[in-house]
């Protein structure tokens, strides 16, 4: 069996209506920043009310920071953690999305350390420094499923100057609770239930199918990718189903621990240059709109093969004997949440787009690059990106979506 090392100190509190089991305890300090999203989403589902009267009840101050755009950039940190420092701030609670709890881990920490985000990147333009000081505490309330953001100990950031969106990660980083609590999750639309819930989808398979799965990884994988297969397409379907919402979100979870005990691919590292040229592309979204011709890729050049059969078994094929057989299975899952037919231009891209990523993604996916199971050439890379951008369908040519449902 393979050796592993593995740290994931976050306590965890799940379940439909944990949030109100987080008091004040949980929260080691009495003067809290409180970072929330732009849209106001929170205020008006009540999700909001319920964190400030906690808050009251337990005698915490708070300053309001609902300053979070998605995609958050390094200049919304820098002011975050300015606010933090400025008001006394002695730990900082996260409520929201994975936006907002990468953009809140950076936070703790450029409240305790000098200079810029920036500074501390180790990819592309970054200063490559490593925090000096320990981040502030956090506490993070997850509304969405997807990021696994609450038990990980990263966030990714963009910097509009440079066109670059960077992963930062530090095992001081890792959020000291995680509240997942499905309850907060009823509100999500439909597209942005299916886009979340396919994130949390591809943290799992990327890390089932890299070159540093562990044992460990590997059970919160097949278990995360299972749950999603069965409860993503009724989420999306009926997002007022608490029962598939809760299994949504623990898969969401379970990925989460895939990235704290393995690895992603460099799929992730593909959508990050996406997104950083069209900030307005939800991550999500991206990843969907790569996934077939990624996979496709991996598969093409003999990657992981028999994980891929595994992957397709996960994904509720149980007879699964080819590699191939996962790409149909996806896109059935795809079809079924209604985000098969996703279209690049819709969010601003061009096929003459295709050099800049390809550029960008080789200065800034470093890591992600470094975990995949066989190497990618700059050719590679070229040829997802085009079929990203022009919608060339892949396999389904040859081999129609749903003729290898062997169960149908």
């Amino acid at each position: 069996m393979k050796g592993f090392a593995a740290f994931t100190p976050t306590r965890i509190l799940f379940g439909a209506g944990s949030l109100s089991q987080l008091s004040g305890k949980d929260i080691p300090a009495r003067k809290v920043l409180l970072v929330t999203g732009v849209g106001g989403s929170l205020r008006r589902n009540g999700t909001l009310a319920k964190v400030e009267a906690m808050l009251a009840r337990e005698g915490v101050e708070f300053v309001a920071f609902p300053s979070v755009e998605p995609n958050p950039s390094d200049e919304t940190v820098m002011k975050g953690a300015e606010a933090a420092r400025e008001n006394g701030c002695g730990a900082l609670l996260a409520v929201g999305g994975g936006s907002v709890m990468d953009a809140a881990k950076l936070m703790a920490a450029m409240a305790t350390n000098e200079g810029t985000l920036w500074d501390y990147a180790q990819a592309g333009t970054g200063g490559k420094q490593a925090f000096t000081n320990d981040p502030l505490p956090l506490i993070a309330v997850t509304t969405t499923a997807g990021t696994g953001s609450e038990v990980d100990a990263g966030g990714v950031i963009t910097n509009h100057v440079t066109k670059e969106k960077l992963g930062f990660g530090d095992p001081r980083l890792f959020p000291t609770v995680g509240v997942v609590d499905p309850e907060l999750m009823l509100t999500v639309p439909p597209a942005y239930t299916a886009y979340q819930g396919f994130d949390a989808l591809f943290h799992a398979v990327e890390g089932y199918v890299s070159g540093v799965a562990t044992p460990m990884s590997d059970v919160f994988a097949k278990e995360s990718v299972r749950l999603l297969a069965a409860h993503l397409p009724v989420a999306v379907r009926d997002g007022s189903n608490l029962e598939a919402r809760s299994k949504v979100a623990f898969a969401s979870t379970l990925s989460g621990l895939v990235m704290v005990t393995g690895g992603l691919t460099s799929q992730h590292a593909l959508e990050h240059s996406l997104s950083a040229l069209h900030t307005e592309l939800p991550h999500g979204a991206g990843l969907i709109l790569l996934s077939l011709h990624y996979f496709g890729k991996m598969i093409e050049k003999g990657a992981s093969l028999e994980r891929f059969v595994t992957m397709a078994k996960c994904l509720g094929h149980p007879c699964a004997e080819r590699p191939e057989d996962f790409l149909v299975a996806l896109a059935n899952l795809e079809k079924a949440c209604g985000v098969l037919d996703l279209d690049a231009s819709a969010w601003g891209f061009a096929p003459d787009d295709v050099e800049w990523l390809v550029e960008n993604v080789l200065a800034t996916g470093t890591k992600q690059f470094k975990r995949d199971a066989v190497p990618f050439a700059r050719e590679d890379l070229a040829d997802i990106y085009v079929k990203t951008l022009a919608k060339k369908a892949c396999f389904w040519d040859k081999d129609p979506i749903g003729s290898l449902n062997r169960n149908a």
